[in-house]
């Protein structure tokens, strides 16, 4: 089936910033849907988000020229092109746009089109998107952000994402049973305290606290207060995001909460402390995306005992991924389909992580949208792990709940192995 028709719109994501959604019309009318989120803790090599930059219009937020690109150029070069050639046709957009970043015609352009062709061509053939996209039946363990930080709350502490993994869980329904319980009893503990301020931007509470450390031993304090056992029913993983964090300055890492400096051989040790000190089965981007030797460092302390994740560090970059691999850094890859651009090579990079032993993690970004694609593609994959944020706000319910969906459509032929999935890269138990 030919496509007729591409069109776009500009709508806005859960900040509610500009953001782009793309419409692929078929020949039998048939139409898919791609919309884009948005980061704002990105890495500097990510693709490039095209925005206008008049600071008459959204403060320099909004994406008409991504828009425009996707009427024009684009539309232009696919009418008439197989819309289930999925691979051709990201090529087609690589091409077109003919930089490396994808900066000229805007990786927001460029994905929402391969996310749309893609929704309309599983349309067509009558399938859901993780039944096109892939044979996948793995129903992913969730890692949801009960305390958020960082550049997603304002800098209230300096460390940006605090987390629950449901290691006891033995279904995907009791990983969200357990992750519930714990995000009520954080409230609970919070609003006791006199210290419950809202959510951040991914639907985590941010608190006020006197150090970084004390965001862990809250976390602690609401497994107990759940009635789980901190390590076992219910672990700790943290996303540092220390790139945010390190100064090419003075080559320093810096707290500044607590108004402190740390050189890279401190803060791979601050780390590893924590990791000894706490239930953290998974920690994301400890090291700055330029300190491959801090990278180094903290592998070389912890790299066999739990899951290190490189989200700055790789931006689901395939050669990226390699070199990290051939350095013997990290031993999992976030997966973040708009820091690539398309489905293609954002697929191409799962298949590549998984083909070295490492794990993927599927993950969403802090600026979201109603759109799924993400629950699809980690089924799809059997990626085995999918972070969205928290147990909150409707554009990250909306893929928990999506999960739901496609358990039920599988009729009993979907699997969950939970933490099991950790036992491919430490000696979890």
């Amino acid at each position: 089936m030919k496509i007729r028709n591409i069109d776009a719109i500009q709508i806005y994501d859960s900040r509610g910033n500009p953001t782009i959604e793309v419409e692929v019309e078929l020949e039998n009318g048939m139409k898919g849907y791609g919309r884009v989120p948005s980061g704002i803790s990105t890495g500097q090599y990510e693709a490039l988000e095209l925005r206008d930059g008049d600071p008459q219009k959204f403060r320099g937020m909004s994406v008409f020229k991504a828009v425009n690109n996707v009427k024009t150029e684009i539309a232009a070069l696919l009418k008439g092109k197989e819309v289930t050639d999925q691979e051709t046709i990201d090529e087609y957009l690589i091409t077109l746009d003919g930089t490396k970043n994808k900066s000229r015609l805007g990786a927001n352009a460029i994905l929402g089109v391969s996310i749309a062709v893609a929704d309309a061509a599983a349309r067509f053939k009558g399938q859901q998107l993780f039944e096109y996209l892939g044979d996948g039946n793995l129903l992913p363990l969730p890692e949801i952000q009960i305390i958020g930080g960082g550049a997603h709350a304002n800098r209230r502490i300096d460390i940006q994402d605090v987390l629950l993994i449901a290691t006891g869980a033995h279904t995907y329904e009791e990983a969200l049973e357990i992750t519930f319980n714990v995000h009520r009893a954080a409230a609970d503990l919070l609003k006791e305290r006199e210290n419950y301020h809202g959510v951040a931007d991914e639907g985590g509470f941010w608190p006020n606290f006197d150090k970084n450390e004390d965001a862990l031993q809250l976390m602690m304090e609401s497994i107990e207060r759940a009635g789980y056992t901190p390590g076992k029913e219910a672990s700790i993983s943290l996303d540092i995001a220390a790139s945010d964090l390190y100064s090419k300055k003075d080559g320093l890492y810096h707290f500044n909460l607590e108004n402190r400096a740390f050189t890279s051989q401190e803060f791979a040790e601050l780390m590893a402390q924590w990791c000894h000190s706490y239930p953290i089965i998974s920690i994301e981007d400890p090291m700055a995306d330029s300190d491959w030797e801090g990278w180094k460092a903290f592998t070389k302390l912890l790299g066999k005992t739990l899951q290190i994740v490189g989200d700055d560090l790789f931006t689901t970059n395939i050669e990226r991924i390699q070199k990290g691999i051939q350095m013997s850094i990290a031993n999992a890859v976030l997966i973040k389909l708009n820091q690539i651009g398309t489905l293609t090579e954002t697929m191409h990079a799962i298949a590549f992580t998984k083909k070295a032993g490492w794990l993927p993690v599927i993950s969403a970004r802090s600026g979201e949208t109603e759109d799924a694609v993400i629950a699809h593609l980690a089924v799809a994959t059997n990626a085995g792990q999918l972070k969205v944020g928290s147990f909150a706000r409707g554009e990250r319910m909306a893929k928990w709940n999506e999960i739901l969906r496609i358990k039920r459509s599988l009729k009993g032929n979907s699997k969950f192995i939970g933490s099991e999935i950790y036992k491919s890269i430490f000696n979890w138990n």
